[in-house]
């Protein structure tokens, strides 16, 4: 579809969240010239980038009564991506020279805070940011979006949208395994949303529940203080941990079958271990408190739908989006992707197929799930085909697709990280595919923004 600047449709788009999500969102709705205004909750940009030492009073975040922690970075977490996959595509995330800047490939979660922020600036979206603003009403009226606002001072505010852009994140609400007996066992239960630091689990007996890139970094960080570390898993990743070196107070089982009241948890296999804390690294819940779709978008069994490519609910399309819900894609370009694909349709630059054909394209993916046996709850997870559904945006939008340095690249940390876990971060092997990145990086300057590469 080929419009001139003319005929192409300015929308007023609110975009909820100034996470990543939310920050490419606005500058690719901002440069395809829609007007944008972002809410977020918090006093700053970064979403879930932003740490905070607090935790909460409940520490498996199940009281809906609580005061909520909006970020659950731990204090020693490290990406489990190198820079150059990290960063989004236009800026380039490279060591700068900054005081803040690091060295190391796989930066904290600091930097990551502050190369948000960055990129943020160098755009120009902070302007476009109502901070300490929280969406708490978005509900269609009369063909618009309906967006009730509070501020931190209590007041309200009503504004009406053609369309919202939903890039809430996903890590505020834990999800927690459901653990037979776990009424009367006498130990401490928490989840990781609300682990920091690992002191208070100095000469304990700690178990975790997960096997996921956080779950082992928690793992391992605990184990320099705790007695014993447990972790229990329903895809236990044996060849992962047996490579596990230097942590001989670390073991691995499969998923826990029952707890009592004596203190022991016992395991599928007949093992027994007696426990002072019970760890849930087990994920988060999609949460959309805020929005109101006549029962047109649902939350089930972890699963919002029906969304076409996880993006485009088919029965509101183009006027409601989300980004950011697929799980383990890489890095913030897919945010990229998915911002360009929906300012582009907004806009009327770029089709979108029949609302029945969209069905048609989600009811196929059910079918999809269903007969390899997917629970429901992994509707989102696209780490088989994350490469293909990148590209497919590409080419929707018109634009280069994945890099093929940046592909070798994840596929060289993917099989870095299994073979050595404990210290795949900083022991690898792919210069060559590093200077790549970098010559990518020279490549991109334009526009007199350090970094930037518009494509």
């Amino acid at each position: 579809m080929s419009l001139t600047i003319s005929e192409l449709k300015v929308r007023n788009v609110a975009v909820i969240g100034a996470g990543p999500c939310g920050l490419s969102a606005a500058k690719e709705l901002r440069r395809e010239g829609h007007k944008v205004v972002v809410f977020e909750r918090q006093g700053q940009a970064g979403g879930t980038w932003v740490y905070n030492p607090t935790v909460e009073a409940d520490p498996l975040g199940s009281d809906p009564s609580r005061t909520i922690v909006h970020s659950s970075v731990y204090a020693s977490l490290r990406t489990n991506l190198p820079r150059e996959l990290m960063g989004f595509r236009d800026y380039p995330f490279v060591s700068t020279g900054q005081p803040y800047s690091e060295s190391r490939r796989f930066p904290g979660h600091r930097e990551v805070f502050l190369y948000i922020n960055d990129y943020a600036t160098a755009f120009g979206l902070t302007e476009l940011v109502r901070f300490e603003t929280e969406v708490v009403y978005a509900g269609l009226v009369n063909g618009k979006w309906r967006v009730r606002s509070r501020m931190a001072n209590g007041v309200t505010v009503d504004e009406i949208f053609d369309a919202v852009v939903v890039c809430n994140g996903h890590d505020t609400e834990p999800r927690t395994a459901e653990i037979p007996g776990i009424d009367a066992w006498p130990g401490k239960q928490m989840h990781s949303h609300n682990y920091r630091i690992p002191d208070p689990f100095r000469d304990l007996v700690v178990i975790l529940i997960g096997v996921g890139s956080s779950a082992l970094d928690i793992s391992m960080d605990i184990a320099q203080v705790a007695k014993e570390v447990h972790i229990a898993s329903r895809s236990a990743k044996v060849g992962v941990l047996g490579n596990v070196s230097g942590y001989d107070n670390l073991k691995l089982h499969p998923m826990i079958e029952s707890v009592h009241k004596d203190g022991s948890v016992i395991f599928n296999d007949g093992s027994v271990v007696l426990a002072d804390v019970i760890l849930h690294c087990t994920g988060y819940k999609y949460h959309l408190p805020f929005l109101d779709t006549n029962g047109i978008v649902t939350v089930e069994d972890n699963c919002v739908g029906p969304l076409y490519k996880h993006t485009f609910p088919p029965a509101l399309a183009p006027w409601l989006s989300f980004v950011g819900l697929p799980l383990m894609g890489i890095g913030f370009i897919l945010y990229e992707f998915q911002s360009n694909w929906i300012a582009g349709v907004l806009s009327g630059r770029i089709g979108l197929p029949s609302e029945e054909e969209m069905m048609r394209d989600v009811e196929a993916l059910y079918l999809l799930l269903e007969a390899s046996g997917t629970p429901k709850r992994y509707t989102h997870g696209i780490g088989h085909c994350r490469i293909e559904y990148m590209d497919w945006f590409a080419g929707e939008c018109g634009i280069p697709g994945v890099e093929e340095w940046r592909k070798e690249m994840y596929y060289a940390t993917k099989k870095n990280y299994l073979v050595r876990p404990h210290a795949f971060r900083d022991d690898w092997e792919d210069e060559e595919l590093a200077l790549k990145a970098h010559e990518d990086f020279v490549k991109c300057r334009s526009n007199g923004v350090d970094r930037t590469c518009i494509s």
